[in-house]
C-alpha cells in the first residue's frame, strides 16, 4: 500500500526542520578519515589494527563497542565526551568523531592525544596514518569493506552501476569509498539563519576547492567530488554536488529533500538495496523489489515501503541539513594533520560571521554572474589548470577577505581559536592547497613518501 505524500512532506519536517525550531548554540562537531598506511608498501595489516583497537579501549577507556560479523571490532565510543573511533567502509581508513563543543581548542586537545597514541603504536609496526584525501598506497591495499550489513551493501550497491547503461557518465572505481576520506564540520543552525546558511555555504563551495584540495587524481587536485558525483550516487544529482540554485523557503527545502533519491533500507536486520528511487516514487508504489545478502549469495526480496524507512535516506551534499539540527559541510577532503584544524575553525568563523559573508560574496560579479551555475565552478576549480577567467592576483585577494571574515568570526566566538586558520592565510597567498604543493613537489622530484611523512 502507497504511502500518502502529504505524510512523507510532514515526516521530513519533524526530521529535518523541527529540530532547528531552536536557538542555535555556538556548537561544533568534527569527522575526521584518515588512510592508514603501511610503510613496507604492502597491504594494511589488519591484525595490527585489531590490535590497536584493543588498546586504544585499554588506554582511553572507550565502551560501547560494535562487531562486524566476523567478531573483530569496528567502533567504539567514549559515553563522557561522545567521541567516536571507527573505521570507515574499510580497515585502511580511521575515523575520529567528536562529541560536540562550543570551543574548538577542546577538540583539538582531545585529537592530540587520540592522534599521537595511535601513530606512535603503528608506527613500531612500519604502519602511519597521514593527512590526504586519498590513501597514498591505495594501491597495495586490500580495497575490500568491513564484513558488516551496512558496508557490505554499500559496496555492493556501487558496484553494480553497470546494471545502469548509459543513464549517467560512471566512472570505474566504485570502491572509491575504501580509500577516500573527508574532513566534516557540522554547526548549528536554527530555523531563522537556516536557509541563509545553507545558501551562504553552498556560494562557497568553489572558492573552498582553491584552499582545501588534498585528493589528487587524474588531473584533478580535488577527486572525491568525481568519484562521488560519478558514482551511483550521483543517479539522482540532488543526492550529491551543491545546490544548483538558491533554497528560497522552508517548504522548498523540504521539496528538495523529498527529490533526493533512496537506495537501501533495513527489515528484520538484513540491509537490502535497490535502484535509487526519489522519495516521491518510493511511496507511491506499492511494493519495491530489492536484493540482499542472504550469507551465502544476493537474494531477490519485494517489500512494502513505510515511513520509518526515512531512517535511511543518504544524502551526500557538500552543504547537508541534518536531524540534529545542524549543517554539516561535507567537501572537504582530509587536511594535512598539523592543519587539520583550519577547516573546522573557518567554518564555524564563517557561521559567526555569515551576514558579512553573504555581503561580500554578492559583489564578486566576476566570479557567480559570469555564466556558470555554482557546480559548474566548483568542478573547474577542482583540475591542476585553472580557467583563464580566474585571475591570480584577484581570486588570492578573495581568498584573504574571506579568511579574514572567518577570522573575524572566531574572535566574536571568543575561544581563541584565530590561530587555527593561519595555514589558510598562507595557502591564499601562494594560491596553493596542500594537492597542489604535493603535485608541484613530486612534479620537481619530491617522493610521494616525503608528503606522507609531511602531512602526517
Amino acid at each position: 500500500m502507497s504511502v500518502d505524500i502529504s505524510s512523507v512532506k510532514e515526516a521530513l519536517y519533524k526530521k529535518y526542520i523541527l529540530p532547528t525550531k531552536r536557538k542555535a548554540e555556538a556548537y561544533v562537531g568534527v569527522e575526521f578519515e584518515l588512510p592508514i598506511v603501511n610503510l613496507k608498501k604492502e597491504a594494511v595489516d589488519f591484525s595490527l589494527i585489531h590490535r590497536l583497537t584493543g588498546e586504544f579501549i585499554k588506554h582511553f577507556g572507550f565502551e560501547n563497542i560494535k562487531y562486524d560479523d566476523e567478531g573483530e571490532i569496528y567502533s567504539i565510543s567514549d559515553n563522557n565526551t561522545k567521541d567516536d573511533l571507527s573505521f570507515d567502509c574499510s580497515y585502511n581508513t580511521i575515523e575520529f568523531s567528536f562529541g560536540r563543543e562550543k570551543d574548538i581548542n577542546v577538540l583539538h586537545k582531545r585529537f592530540e592525544k587520540y592522534y599521537k597514541f595511535v601513530k606512535e603504536f603503528l608506527e613500531k609496526d612500519s604502519h602511519t596514518i597521514t593527512g590526504m584525501g586519498i590513501n597514498p598506497y591505495r594501491q597495495y591495499n586490500k580495497n575490500i569493506p568491513i564484513p558488516n550489513g551496512r558496508y557490505r551493501m554499500l559496496f555492493h550497491h556501487l558496484s553494480s552501476y553497470k546494471k545502469y547503461g548509459g543513464q549517467m557518465m560512471f566512472h570505474d572505481i566504485p570502491n572509491f569509498g575504501l580509500f577516500s576520506c573527508a574532513s566534516q564540520t557540522h554547526i548549528d543552525v536554527s530555523e531563522d539563519d537556516l536557509l541563509d546558511s545553507i545558501n551562504t555555504f553552498n556560494k562557497i563551495e568553489p572558492l573552498k576547492a582553491l584552499l582545501f584540495a588534498n585528493s589528487p587524481l587524474n588531473g584533478r587536485l580535488l577527486a572525491r567530488d568525481y568519484l562521488w558525483n560519478h558514482s551511483l550516487h550521483g543517479l539522482n544529482n540532488h543526492n550529491v554536488d551543491g545546490y544548483s540554485k538558491e533554497i528560497k523557503s522552508i517548504d522548498e527545502m523540504v521539496s528538495y529533500i523529498e527529490s533526493m533519491s533512496i537506495y537501501c533500507l533495513e527489515r528484520d536486520g538484513k540491509y537490502i538495496n535497490f535502484p535509487p528511487t526519489p522519495l516521491d516514487d518510493f511511496f507511491s508504489g506499492s511494493v519495491i523489489s530489492g536484493e540482499y545478502w542472504n550469507g551465502t549469495e544476493y537474494q531477490e526480496i519485494d517489500f512494502e515501503p513505510g515511513l520509518a524507512d526515512l531512517e535511511y535516506l543518504r544524502s551526500f551534499k557538500y552543504v547537508d541539513l541534518t536531524y540534529r539540527g545542524t549543517v554539516e559541510l561535507r567537501s572537504v577532503c582530509e587536511q594535512p594533520i598539523n592543519e587539520i584544524f583550519a577547516a573546522p575553525a573557518f567554518h564555524a568563523g564563517l557561521k559567526a560571521n555569515l551576514k558579512e559573508l553573504s555581503k561580500y560574496l554578492d559583489s564578486l560579479d566576476w566570479i557567480y554572474n559570469i555564466g556558470y551555475t555554482i557546480n559548474e565552478l566548483r568542478n573547474m576549480f577542482t583540475f591542476k589548470q585553472k580557467p583563464a577567467f580566474l585571475d591570480e592576483t584577484r581570486i588570492k585577494d578573495v581568498l584573504i577577505s574571506i579568511i579574514s571574515i572567518a577570522a573575524e568570526g572566531l574572535r566574536k566566538r571568543n575561544y581563541g581559536e584565530s590561530f587555527l586558520l593561519e595555514p589558510l592565510f598562507n595557502r591564499a597567498k601562494n594560491l596553493q592547497s596542500p594537492a597542489a604543493e604535493m603535485q608541484d613537489g613530486i612534479d620537481k622530484g619530491r617522493s610521494l613518501e616525503y608528503y606522507i611523512a609531511k602531512f602526517g
